[in-house]
């Protein structure tokens, strides 16, 4: 290609698009869709008890300041950093709250949460290069930080593996095992399938170690062993022993029964059901769902992956952990949205608190004045500050470094995995082919964090999870020949 061509398709793009436009776009699509879906979701999980609380809209403005003398006036990034503020904007929600056959409905100010900067909520956003200059800031600045009491900090991006897939993977005594992250929310939980020495297929997850696989199928609805093994569909020796040797559970008790003896839980007969199913629906593939309704399709799953572990374990193909398409970098919209979701439940839970206490007393209260939250703020505020995130995670945020544009580009690309630095890892920190393109190939440190603290190519963009409507697309699979299971 033609070097001046060259040079002018890598400026229209930059014209068009900024380098750190994932991160942008991410943080805009949170604060657009995420934030009220969160909503719904913490909406279901909350316990009803003598006052019940039901969320609405939510809608976030632009960061404002309100001075001493009670004046308001939109606040510009250049001002919060001379004043050493923090560039946040308010965040309002619809708050209905029942008590007995008394109900209030109001919008309500939760607190504060800061604004990216050039995102779509900040006040720079769409300002021209003119504009930029007038209000004295630099319009090289690609913006994609946070400032908190004046200072810049860059969301870093985490790199893991993708979560609701199964992988296979060998254990130290090169025993083929299949695993999966299942992901709801901000839980994830392991699951393994793996074969004891029996040929036995046994399932672990949360606290439940070494299970039997076909009981656990048959726990979950499916009780003949036709169509567990039509389901698998993959008939060998082993598959025979499995269901040969559960050949005696023929109800849903039964299989019950057995998974209660297996692991020995405590209490009363219908006391240690009522905590298997509730375990089960909770901590066994809980992306699929967590009620009884989703129980059929867990079980259908587990067959699904009883399927793929035996296809695998005869082919001997064996996940490549580090091959790219295995790998999820978490971007900002991803992480605002764990540290929204605790906060949000912990503020509800608190308001739901203080109402039961008023109104037991059968005092007035102002729900603007309970629900406007300090804590709220701070601990958002907190976590950008310090780098301190939700699961325990640390350095999530860092001070920005702007020793020169490279350097600040350096540092909004940043990529870390969450893989130890103390541990070797050799195959996770060495260049993988499907890096090219997507990661720098030199710029990673030296000493323990080698090849685990990874740039972006200054070109590369992430993509953002799809939003898919799951009816209409089973709709359209259906449409085109595809046959729902029916389990009678």
């Amino acid at each position: 290609m033609d070097e001046n061509k060259e040079h002018l398709l890598v400026k229209k793009f930059l014209e068009e698009h900024s380098l750190v436009e994932s991160n942008i776009l991410s943080f805009n699509n949170f604060i657009d869709h995420r934030m009220q879906l969160i909503c719904q979701e913490v909406n279901k999980n909350l316990v009803s008890e003598d006052v019940t609380i039901e969320l609405g809209k939510i809608r976030v403005e632009k960061p404002d300041l309100i001075e001493a003398d009670g004046s308001k006036h939109p606040l510009l990034p250049t001002e919060a950093r001379l004043r050493n503020m923090t560039y946040s904007a308010p965040v309002y929600m619809e708050i209905t709250v029942r008590a007995g056959n008394e109900s209030e409905h109001s919008e309500v100010e939760i607190g504060r949460i800061p604004i990216m900067v050039k995102s779509k909520y900040c006040h720079l956003h769409n300002f021209t290069k003119e504009q930029l200059i007038e209000q004295n800031i630099d319009p090289a600045d690609p913006g994609g930080y946070f400032i908190v009491n004046g200072n810049e900090r860059v969301l870093v991006l985490l790199e893991d593996l993708a979560p609701n897939i199964p992988f296979i993977i060998e254990d130290a005594k090169e025993k083929a095992t299949l695993r999966i992250l299942s992901q709801r929310g901000a839980y994830r939980i392991p699951t393994t399938l793996s074969e004891s020495a029996e040929g036995l297929m046994q399932l672990s997850f949360s606290r439940f170690k070494d299970i039997p696989a076909i009981p656990l199928i048959k726990a979950l609805g499916i009780i003949k062993d036709a169509d567990i093994a039509g389901l698998i569909g993959k008939e060998n020796d082993s598959f025979v022993v499995n269901l040969y040797e559960y050949a005696d559970i023929h109800t849903v008790n039964d299989a019950v029964t057995s998974i209660i003896e297996k692991t020995g839980m405590v209490g009363t007969k219908k006391e240690a059901v009522e905590k298997l199913r509730s375990r089960i629906d909770s901590y066994l593939l809980p992306h699929i769902g967590v009620s009884e309704d989703s129980r059929i399709e867990k079980a259908i799953t587990l067959c699904k992956l009883i399927k793929q572990f035996s296809i695998v374990k005869e082919k001997k193909l064996i996940t490549d952990k580090d091959h790219y398409a295995n790998k999820r970098v978490k971007l900002s919209g991803d992480l605002f949205s764990d540290l929204f979701r605790v906060n949000l439940t912990i503020l509800l839970r608190d308001i739901q608190h203080s109402l039961q206490r008023l109104s037991k007393k059968k005092k007035i209260y102002s729900l603007k004045t309970l629900a406007k939250s300090t804590l709220f703020t701070h601990r958002i505020e907190s976590a950008i500050a310090t780098g301190s995130w939700i699961g325990e995670k640390t350095g999530v945020t860092q001070n920005m470094d702007k020793t020169n544009y490279l350097a600040m580009l350096s540092k909004l690309q940043y990529v870390v995995s969450m893989l130890p630095t103390e541990q070797e890892n050799f195959r996770a920190r060495t260049l993988h082919p499907t890096h090219y393109g997507r990661f720098c190939p030199i710029e990673t440190p030296e000493g323990t964090p080698i090849g685990l603290r990874k740039n972006l190519a200054l070109l590369a963009k992430i993509s953002t999870a799809v939003v898919l409507d799951e009816k209409s697309f089973v709709k359209t699979l259906e449409e085109n020949g595809m046959k729902k299971i029916e389990i009678k």
